[in-house]
C-alpha cells in the first residue's frame, strides 16, 4: 500500500489531466515535439505557396523565377485565370509538359480552390517528370477572393478583396 501523500496527489493530478486531455479534441492527440514540428513545417513550405506570395512575386520587377500553371479545363481557364499563367490541364501533362516547360524553372500549379486537389495531382505529375514544383494553396478561388487581377475570355477583371481572406486597406496580412 502506498502511503506517501505526495505520490497519491501526483497520481490523482496526472489522471485528472489525462482525462481533461481525452475530452479536448485539439489535444486528444498531443502536439508533435518542437523539432519534429519545425521539420514538418519547413518541408511543407517546400511543397506549397499561396496566392498572396505568388501575386507579390509576379508583381515585382523582373523574372519571378517560376512559371504558373493552371491545370484546369478550358472552360475553367476561360472563366478566369492568373495573368501570365500557362494553361496545361492535368490530363495533358504527360504528353505536353516537357515541350512547354523548362525543368530548370520551378513550376507553381493551381486549380479551382481548397476544395479541389487538381493542383496537387498536377504537381505530382510534373514532379514525376522531373520538374521542381509547388502547389498554390487556395487556387484560383483565393486568387480572385484576395482581389488580385485575373484574365477571362472577355479580358482583365478584378474583384474587391473579400475581408475574410485579405486585410482591408493593407497590402498584405503581415504574416
Amino acid at each position: 500500500m502506498i502511503t506517501d501523500r505526495r505520490f497519491l496527489d501526483m497520481t490523482t493530478t496526472t489522471r485528472a489531466a489525462d482525462a481533461a486531455l481525452a475530452d479536448n479534441p485539439v489535444l486528444r492527440v498531443p502536439p508533435a515535439p518542437a523539432a519534429a514540428a519545425a521539420a514538418y513545417f519547413a518541408a511543407a513550405l517546400a511543397f506549397h505557396t499561396d496566392a498572396s506570395d505568388v501575386a507579390a512575386a509576379l508583381a515585382s520587377d523582373g523574372d519571378p523565377g517560376f512559371v504558373v500553371v493552371d491545370c484546369r479545363s478550358i472552360e475553367a481557364w476561360d472563366q478566369g485565370h492568373v495573368p501570365g499563367a500557362l494553361h496545361l490541364p492535368t490530363a495533358l501533362i504527360p504528353e505536353r509538359a516537357e515541350a512547354l516547360l523548362d525543368k530548370a524553372v520551378p513550376v507553381v500549379t493551381y486549380c479551382w480552390g481548397p476544395g479541389c486537389n487538381g493542383a496537387l495531382r498536377a504537381a505530382g505529375a510534373l514532379a514525376g517528370l522531373g520538374f521542381q514544383v509547388k502547389e498554390m494553396l487556395g487556387g484560383f478561388e483565393y486568387w480572385a477572393r484576395e482581389g488580385f487581377p485575373y484574365e477571362t475570355w472577355e479580358g482583365s477583371q478584378r474583384r474587391e478583396a473579400d475581408p475574410l481572406t485579405a486585410p482591408v486597406g493593407a497590402d498584405d496580412c503581415g504574416c
